[in-house]
This record gives C-alpha cells, sequence and structure tokens, in this order.
C-alpha cells in the first residue's frame, strides 16, 4: 500500500482516522464515545485502510486543524452552520430545540447532563428556586455532584434543602416531568446559548496531550502561521515545568500522590531548578535513595520521560480539582503572596 504523503489528497475520512490514531488510545477512545455507531463503523474502516502516513502530512493535519479551529473565518461544522441548514428542512421550534439539546452539557438524560454542569453555575441557579425544587434535582444527581452543589448554596437554604431531604418521600411522577421540563426549558436553553467553549482552549489541551517532539513541531509551524493563537494557546497550555509554580504544601502532596519510579524518569528530563524543586521537598533520605534510583537508570528514552511527566501533569490537575493543590493559571491570579 503507498504512504500517503499530501495532505490535499486526504479525504474527510481520512483526516479523521489519521486524528484518531495520532491522539493516542485513550484519547481516540473519548473521541468514539461521542459519535454514533455509523461514524465509529466508517473511520474504523478508514483507519485500518490508511497503510503508511508520512510523518509530514501528520503535521500539516494538525496544523490545518489548529488553523480552522482558532479562526472563525475558516471555521466548518460550527454551531451556527448547522443550525442554518435544519433551519432550511425544519420548523423553527424544532430547530431550537435541537440545538439547545446539541449546545448543552453532555449526557442522554436531564439528570447527566446536570451532572456535567459546574456546580458553582448549577447552585447559582438553584438558589432562586424552591427549596422542594432544589431537593428534588439534587436527589436525582449523582451524590458527589450533589455534595458540590450543596457547599455553593447559601447556608440557610442548604439546610432547609437538606431537611426536606430527609422528609422526602417517593417523588410523583408528574411532579418530576414537570421540574425537569422547567430546567430544560429555562436553565439548559439560557446555558447553552452562553456556553460557547473556546477553540483555543480545546486545541491547548489536544497539544497538551500530545509528545514534546510532536507538540514543538506543531507549535512552531503554528507560529508560522498564526502567531497570535500560538501564543493564547501556550499561555492555556499546563507543562511539566509549569509543577515548578507550586507551593511546597502542593509538591509535598503530589509526591506522595506519585509512584517513585514515574518520579524518577520524569525527573531525568526535567530541568535542574525543577529538579531541586521536587528534592528540597523530600526528606534527605527519600532524596538521596532518589538520586541513587536515578542514577541506575542510565539513559531513558525521550517517550519514557513524556510519558511519566504527562502522568504527573494529569495528577497534579485531579489534586487540583479536588481542592488539594493550586495550580497556577498563568496570569499570576493564583500566585500566592507570603
Amino acid at each position: 500500500m503507498a504512504e500517503l504523503t499530501k495532505l490535499e489528497s486526504l479525504s474527510g475520512a481520512q483526516k479523521a482516522a489519521i486524528m484518531m490514531l495520532s491522539v493516542g488510545e485513550e484519547g481516540a477512545q473519548q473521541l468514539f464515545a461521542l459519535m454514533d455507531e455509523d461514524e465509529i463503523k466508517e473511520i474504523s474502516q478508514t483507519m485500518a485502510n490508511l497503510g503508511m502516513i508520512h510523518s509530514s502530512v501528520v503535521e500539516q493535519l494538525f496544523v490545518e486543524f489548529a488553523n480552522r479551529m482558532t479562526s472563525t473565518g475558516s471555521l466548518h461544522g460550527s454551531f451556527e452552520s448547522t443550525e442554518r441548514l435544519l433551519m432550511k428542512v425544519l420548523a423553527k421550534d424544532k430547530v431550537d430545540a435541537i440545538m439547545d439539546e446539541i449546545r448543552g452539557p453532555a449526557g442522554r438524560t436531564m439528570w447527566d447532563k446536570l451532572g456535567n454542569v459546574n456546580e458553582v453555575v448549577l447552585a447559582n441557579y438553584l438558589k432562586n428556586e424552591y427549596p422542594q425544587t432544589v431537593t428534588v434535582v439534587l436527589s436525582k444527581v449523582k451524590s458527589d455532584h450533589a455534595a458540590r452543589v450543596l457547599s455553593h448554596l447559601p447556608e440557610a437554604f442548604a439546610m432547609e434543602v437538606i431537611m426536606r431531604m430527609l422528609r422526602m418521600e417517593a417523588v410523583q411522577r408528574d411532579v418530576l416531568d414537570d421540574v425537569e421540563r422547567t430546567l430544560r426549558t429555562e436553565f439548559m436553553t439560557n446555558l447553552a446559548r452562553t456556553n460557547r467553549r473556546d477553540a483555543h482552549e480545546l486545541v491547548a489541551e489536544i497539544f497538551n496531550n500530545l509528545d514534546r517532539n510532536t507538540e514543538g513541531r506543531f507549535m512552531a509551524s503554528l507560529e508560522e502561521r498564526n502567531r497570535d493563537s500560538a501564543e493564547r494557546i501556550k499561555a492555556l497550555m499546563f507543562t511539566f515545568e509549569d509543577l515548578g509554580k507550586l507551593d511546597p504544601g502542593g509538591v509535598q502532596t503530589l509526591l506522595r500522590a506519585v509512584e517513585k519510579d514515574k518520579l524518577g524518569v520524569a525527573l531525568k528530563g526535567a530541568s535542574e531548578d525543577l529538579r531541586e524543586l521536587f528534592f528540597s521537598n523530600m526528606s534527605e533520605r527519600a532524596g538521596k535513595m532518589l538520586r541513587e534510583d536515578m542514577a541506575a537508570m542510565g539513559p531513558v528514552r525521550l517517550r519514557d520521560v513524556d510519558d511519566a511527566q504527562q502522568a504527573m501533569v494529569q495528577i497534579a490537575k485531579d489534586l487540583a480539582a479536588k481542592g488539594e493543590i493550586i495550580l497556577s493559571d498563568k496570569k499570576g491570579e493564583d500566585e500566592l503572596i507570603y
């Protein structure tokens, strides 16, 4: 089978298949989860028949993708273009309902969707509702999400909701339908109209999951074509070196969560300053043992270093999401002043 060497010769399905192969198993799994069965079959069949793809084609494809995502003038497959197409074949009320549904949070049911709404956003809406309505909502979403929402409600209001939950009996179907209808027509519709994810954030997340060499090539190419977008993406990316902005408590929390063998491999490719930050937050004995382990490793493949560093970054993000550490947003707004 001939090697694919020209981007312009690729079909849309081939471009999608190459992208799926490039983002790795975990990334591809998340993307497949968003597709219907026919799309999965088409892309899978195309992937199986791709053959060899020249590295320059992969690079050109990612740059093309980044350019389209970060340039509204050349964006295709947008909500707006989809809406215009639907308006030609469906009545306006049906189009509005469909667009509100696809713009809203992911999930098959209303309660699934609510589970994917930021707890602060949901709490700000619910605090203006009747306590009984809030009781029904929090009884239907997952308990961990309900807990986060509850913590953002005014204390007196939250206690009223808790007391009602303690006395709560089975919710009648018509009451549940009424609450669901209100959420769909009021909250979800407004959320869908205001919830527009910045394309630069999406590209930054993708770049964060590329290995170091690939990310460097794509970023260099993007800088040549669109320096402003490249700078915005850089500012949004969180890299391994950004762990150097953690405070001592954050470093120690991260050290407890990371496997020691992963830590050693990751630090093999770290700057001297970042290495010293981690060693200075260990006991003298632990630091000595880690240095000896790193020396005994000998040369380490760059891919292994990248994987270990990416694993540490993901652990740091998970800890930040739980509120256990604070990650700098690169704008200085989260920098701690002592």
